[in-house]
């Protein structure tokens, strides 16, 4: 995609601001699929065979990751609403580019400060990691709502998704061929991923409806700013119960997704094993699976952007029922099958259903939050996500550590009903 000069993408034609707008952050969804997939995907042959990472360790990692989104997520959303969306983006792709880049290179970092093990240096890659997170979170899907428009707001996002999908294909066999090279690669290569994107961004994402909280009042001080846009970000929440409701459902979505992230791989490697074959390990497996869920995730988000109008609140109320319905019984038939194929039937309904919400909810959500304070509410509502798994997570687990994997499922699964009597709740609602 060539540059377009900003005389030319400029007041005079919003339209093709609008179509300038709906290709960068398409271009987003690709390139940041593309590295999160290129470190994720081999990311415990690097922490527990490289780094040597113990089980509890491996659960800091996780815990220092989530509780510094949930510390800063409404900070800097609020940062996003107050100066300028584009700039939240740009200092969150490249603080987690830096991030990234430290995790692939803690074996180097212990060894040349020795002061300080591999461990505390891949933790405070955590923290670096979370706070990149945050800076992004709410800010994007908030400046690119501006610039193309509600109206094509569940468009955008469905292709977005689509491309992110393709990213995340080529992401498995980069991160596969990496990790061969080396076991720190991955992370590394997705490290200079973000600082390139960050280097596209800086040169092609313009912002030309926002209005800075600073430009309008330009005699109060920075923190006043902040706070009072923090602050209308909750009023805005408090005020409209639907928000609030969206709250519940970020906080037990979080607990359990948390659950089954953690849990699924072990699910399938201690209590259902993988078909005999001296030439197929349990990696090229679970390979496979996120291979073929990716697939089948295109080809259902195809037909999906073809057919679903995004635009219609009632349809998209629907669809979040069918789906929350659908992730329920997924996560059920997982943690009561008895054969692979059942297994793997489970894990791909659930991965297919998962993708296919994410734009959904992403387009509902947009549309019942006001544009003033929509980066702040939707950090609101990840800081939320953050909390729920916070919580819920290490429950989760405590009942597979007390009882069985199968159990902590059906616990993951059971925390996804009050979500689904939300979202009836806000049908109902609405169709008042």
């Amino acid at each position: 995609m060539g540059p377009a000069p900003s005389a030319v993408i400029g007041e005079a034609d919003p339209d093709l601001m609008k179509f300038h707008a709906s290709q960068v952050y398409t271009v987003m969804g690709f390139w940041t699929s593309l590295a999160n997939t290129t470190m994720f995907t081999t990311y415990a042959v690097y922490q527990v065979i490289a780094v040597g990472l113990n089980p509890v360790q491996l659960m800091l990692v996780g815990t220092v990751l989530e509780v510094t989104v949930l510390l800063f997520e409404g900070i800097t959303g609020a940062i996003a609403d107050t100066y300028s969306r584009r700039l939240s983006v740009l200092i969150g792709t490249f603080v987690l580019g830096f991030g990234f880049l430290l995790e692939g290179s803690v074996i180097w970092l212990a060894q040349a400060v020795p002061i300080l093990s591999a461990f505390l240096w891949l933790l405070l890659s955590q923290v670096i990691f979370g706070v990149g997170h945050t800076f992004i979170s709410g800010a994007d899907a908030a400046w690119v709502v501006d610039e193309a428009g509600e109206e094509n707001t569940g468009r955008i996002f469905l292709r977005a998704k689509r491309a992110g999908l393709l990213g995340t294909l080529i992401g498995i066999a980069v991160s596969v061929w990496l990790s061969f090279l080396g076991p720190n690669l991955p992370y590394i290569g997705g490290g200079m991923l973000y600082l390139l994107l960050g280097i596209f961004l800086l040169i092609y994402m313009k912002e030309t409806q926002f209005v800075s909280v600073q430009q309008q009042d330009e005699a109060a001080s920075h923190w006043a700013n902040l706070k009072a846009t923090w602050v209308s970000g909750a009023r805005v929440i408090r005020r409209q119960p639907v928000l609030l409701m969206v709250l519940l459902v970020t906080l037990f979505s979080g607990a359990a997704s948390e659950g089954y992230d953690r849990l699924w791989q072990a699910h399938l490697i201690t209590d259902i094993g993988f078909p005999q074959s001296p030439h197929l390990t349990a990696a090229f497996w679970i390979g496979l699976i996120a291979v073929v869920s990716t697939l089948a995730s295109l080809l259902v988000m195809r037909a999906a952007e073809r057919r679903i109008d995004l635009n219609n609140e009632r349809i998209v109320l629907r669809g979040m029922i069918l789906l929350t319905v659908l992730r329920i019984a997924a996560i059920l038939a997982l943690a009561l099958s008895q054969s692979f194929a059942w297994a793997l039937a489970a894990v791909l309904l659930f991965e297919i259903v998962r993708t296919l919400m994410s734009p959904v909810y992403d387009t509902w959500l947009n549309l019942n939050v006001d544009g003033r304070s929509r980066a702040t509410v939707l950090s609101m509502m990840s800081q939320s996500d953050a909390l729920g798994q916070t919580a819920g997570g290490p429950c989760v687990g405590w009942i597979g550590q007390r009882f069985s994997i199968r159990a902590s499922l059906v616990a993951a699964a059971v925390l996804l009903v009050p979500v689904l009597a939300v979202y009836n709740r806000v049908r109902t609602k609405h169709q008042r």
